[in-house]
């Protein structure tokens, strides 16, 4: 006995189209589309705004330091 056979995913789509309606079923899948499409951007952008954040952060801590209090 298959755990997913096709039929177990027919009702589990059917059940899915009952709770959303027709209308919703297209919004979240374009959203859960756009968000998967901005994760692998993600992913594949360059680690760069962490070194920019370090950068504006080096001048403020410098100035607390210089500042007696």
């Amino acid at each position: 006995m298959d755990l997913f056979a096709p039929w177990h995913l027919l009702v589990i789509l059917l059940i899915i189209l009952v709770i959303f309606g027709p209308s919703k079923l297209g919004d979240v899948g374009g959203a859960m589309g756009k968000a998967i499409r901005d994760f692998k951007k993600a992913m594949n952008e360059p680690d760069e705004a962490p070194k920019a954040v370090a950068k504006t952060a080096e001048p403020a801590a410098e100035e607390k330091a210089a500042k007696p209090s």
